[in-house]
Order: C-alpha cells, then sequence, then structure tokens
C-alpha cells in the first residue's frame, strides 16, 4: 500500500492522528469493533486504559491475520463510554498506541456513546485498512 497523509496548514496541528489519508491499494480490510475481549470472551481490565490496550491489540490482531500492518490503516473510530475519562487519559492512551502501532497515525474519530454490547465495555474501536 501506499499512503500519503495530509494535514493542510489550514487546520489545527494533529496530535494523534491525520486529518486525511490517502490510501492506494489493492484490498481493502474492514475491521470490525474490537473491545477488550479476552479468548474467553470476557472483557479484560477494569480501566480505560487498559480496555483500550486490550481493544487496540484485538483490532491489529485481526489485521494482522488478514495479512495487514498498522501502517495499512486508513482510518480508526473510536467509541468510548465516557469522552471526559478519554481525555483526561489522552496521554497514556497515546503511549499504547504508539507501543502497539506506531507513528503512522491513521484519520481517527472519537465518538461518545451511551454503551457498548458488553455493559462491561468502556471502549471499542474499529476500522479499515487498505493493503497492497
Amino acid at each position: 500500500m501506499t499512503t500519503e497523509r495530509v494535514n493542510p496548514p489550514e487546520l489545527s496541528p494533529p496530535t494523534g492522528f491525520t486529518h486525511a489519508v490517502v490510501a492506494a491499494g489493492s484490498r481493502v480490510v474492514f475491521l470490525a469493533g474490537q473491545t477488550a475481549l479476552d479468548t474467553d470472551g470476557k472483557i479484560v481490565g477494569d480501566t480505560l486504559p487498559e480496555q483500550f490496550e486490550q481493544a487496540l491489540g484485538n483490532l491489529l490482531t485481526a489485521l494482522r491475520a488478514a495479512g495487514g500492518t498498522p501502517a495499512d490503516l486508513a482510518r480508526v473510530t473510536v467509541y468510548a463510554t465516557d469522552v471526559a475519562a478519554y481525555r483526561a487519559q489522552a496521554r497514556r492512551l497515546g503511549r499504547i498506541w504508539r507501543e502497539s502501532a506506531g507513528r503512522d497515525y491513521p484519520a481517527m474519530a472519537v465518538v461518545e456513546v451511551v454503551r457498548l454490547w458488553d455493559e462491561r465495555a468502556l471502549v471499542e474501536l474499529d476500522g479499515f485498512a487498505v493493503l497492497p
């Protein structure tokens, strides 16, 4: 895949995301929403950072199984049950992202939701990637 990350000077400088990603490749991988489920289907972690790390790990596991890498991510949406808590933990969540997925950020959005499918889930990530 080839990507061009576009951050126009007319927009505020992005922190932890890219304003636009132009991706060219031969395969698109749509990644289902991932929460902090373990292999037994149980939510792990009581805190937002713990659940974010597991959910991101699950998303990246699905991506790798489809033949992709974190650099292939073109778009990720984060669904959080408490955006204020997400913002309060932003530095720590950013560190988790960089350690797991690197610094080639996809286009991203964070959306607050009333609740997720599993009532214990605090965060869910979905997205898509473009592979060579």
